[in-house]
């Protein structure tokens, strides 16, 4: 389970008034305990089966350096955000077209995509006049509260 499923898990246990959410996914498991002011905390477990690697892709394998800080590429052209914590939908309906694509023209007030949070589904507008550049985010997946779905140029 990546890092970015996780911190939207932890999100959303701490919105809603549930006090402990179990996922397990694969040979994943994660338990997210929402402590209350007469517990101590409990904080969070993450489990997982250990990996295997084989000699020599061991040797391949280089983590960055700890003092190097990781910079990603600003892209080019006008960022639509989310506006909250949910899942990324490209379509009003599993069996409808696409809001958007690649190349697509678009208004402002022009609905790219839906994002369903507590089982309400949201239609994000683009916010700008453009053509759209880059999807960033895939459909279904999890995102986060200011994270990039869109770059319109």
């Amino acid at each position: 389970m990546d890092l970015r499923k996780l911190k939207t898990l932890i999100d959303l246990v701490a919105e809603s008034g549930i006090a402990e959410l179990e996922v397990t996914e694969g040979e994943s498991k994660v338990r997210i305990v929402r402590s209350t002011p007469q517990q101590a905390p409990q904080g969070y477990a993450f489990q997982t089966a250990p990996m295997m690697q084989m000699p020599s892709q061991a040797a391949t394998v280089a983590a960055p350096a700890p003092d190097e800080p990781v910079v990603a590429p600003v892209p080019a052209g006008k960022t639509v955000t989310s506006p909250m914590v949910g899942t990324f939908y490209r379509s009003p309906a599993p069996d409808k077209p696409t809001f958007v694509e690649l190349g697509s023209t678009v208004r402002a007030s022009d609905h790219v995509c839906i994002i369903e949070a507590m089982k309400l589904l949201n239609e994000i507008e683009a916010g700008f006049d453009g053509v759209i550049q880059q999807i960033l985010v895939e459909n279904g997946q999890p995102v986060e509260f200011g994270q990039p779905l869109f770059i319109i140029a």
